[in-house]
């Protein structure tokens, strides 16, 4: 009787390259903590991911990986549901529909959009412009309650709103119109190179952020190439971009405060600071990647795993989509 008690969520991520250590602070990490208070619904969103020209093999590997990880992070099967968009066809069959009540208007003023079409100027296609439709879709059919958000996808969940609203106004109760969530704990991890810009995979530099998956060695050599400046005082301040990020690091990883990180190393150097933070980063990391390499090598549970979820997924997908169908008035 609890299980139905608990308010429902939904996340998405596309497997479209390695997850970073500020995917894991800022959201992932989130993620495996809502499974106790929330009914939690995880997609692998991969129809999202070929708005950019992917690689098949490559593509269909990354596929398989993401999944593995959000397992080794601590997604639950028997407490979650998780599975790969594309295998429950009610995405594509309800974005259609929505498209049908989105405005050209609306998707045209989307920022990612227009930052999307202008890093990938050769291919400026529909379905880069119609992406929050599909976004909509997916959140749309399974009624979640909250739908977690950073500041990039806030957007998204808008015009998801503004179409459910829409469409209820015309049929009646149709969607539950989502709120946003924001998690109660969560860091927002800069580049190590450039710590005015947010994290990135898509980074050129690969000096700037860490992977989840990275080795050890990695995560080592890149925090001690770290930015930071020439006060050489660990402690947070004004304008010190390259050491409040690692110190926002080693607060998260550690769960100490600001204040006790720079008690902690009063008369210390930055070279003491960042191999500390390295090494709190490599455990942190190391039991994820010891599963992950568990998962990823055993396909046919793996596979099992997101199929079971695609079959739970559809259930309350179809029901969704097939009201919806309804109250146009498709013969079902």
């Amino acid at each position: 009787m609890e299980e139905n008690t608990k308010k429902t969520v939904l996340s998405c991520i596309q497997p479209s390259g390695a997850l970073t250590l500020g995917n894991y602070l800022g959201a992932l990490k989130n993620w495996v903590a809502m499974q106790e208070e929330f009914d939690c619904t995880f997609a692998v969103a991969d129809l999202h991911a070929i708005t950019v020209r992917q690689d098949p093999q490559k593509f269909r590997a990354q596929i398989y990986s993401t999944c593995a990880l959000l397992l080794a992070l601590g997604l639950d099967p028997e407490k979650s549901t998780l599975f790969i968009q594309s295998h429950v066809k009610s995405h594509a069959e309800l974005m259609w529909i929505l498209s049908c009540y989105t405005q050209f208007g609306e998707l045209s003023r989307m920022t990612q959009f227009k930052d999307k079409s202008a890093k990938h100027a050769d291919n400026v296609n529909l379905g880069l412009f119609a992406y929050p439709t599909l976004m909509a879709a997916d959140i749309l059919l399974y009624k979640p309650d909250f739908v977690p958000v950073g500041a990039d996808q806030k957007q998204h969940l808008e015009i998801a709103r503004d179409i459910a609203i829409r469409f209820n106004n015309i049929y009646g109760d149709v969607f539950k119109v989502p709120e946003p969530y924001i998690p109660k704990v969560g860091a927002r991890v800069m580049s190590l190179q450039e710590p005015t810009k947010k994290m990135s995979k898509s980074d050129e530099n690969v000096n700037s952020w860490i992977a989840i998956l990275d080795k050890p060695e990695d995560i080592m050599r890149k925090f001690k190439r770290a930015v930071t400046d020439s006060e050489a005082r660990v402690c947070v301040g004004e304008g010190r971009d390259g050491i409040n990020n690692l110190i926002g690091i080693y607060s998260a990883v550690t769960g100490k405060t600001a204040d006790e990180i720079a008690l902690e190393f009063e008369g210390k150097g930055y070279g003491d600071f960042k191999i500390a933070v390295g090494e709190a980063v490599v455990e942190e990391l190391r039991p994820i990647r010891e599963r992950y390499d568990t998962f990823i090598s055993d396909k046919k549970q793996l596979e099992d795993i997101y199929k079971q979820g695609a079959e739970r997924a559809f259930y309350t997908a179809r029901k969704t989509a097939s009201k919806a169908m309804k109250k146009v008035g498709f013969v079902l």
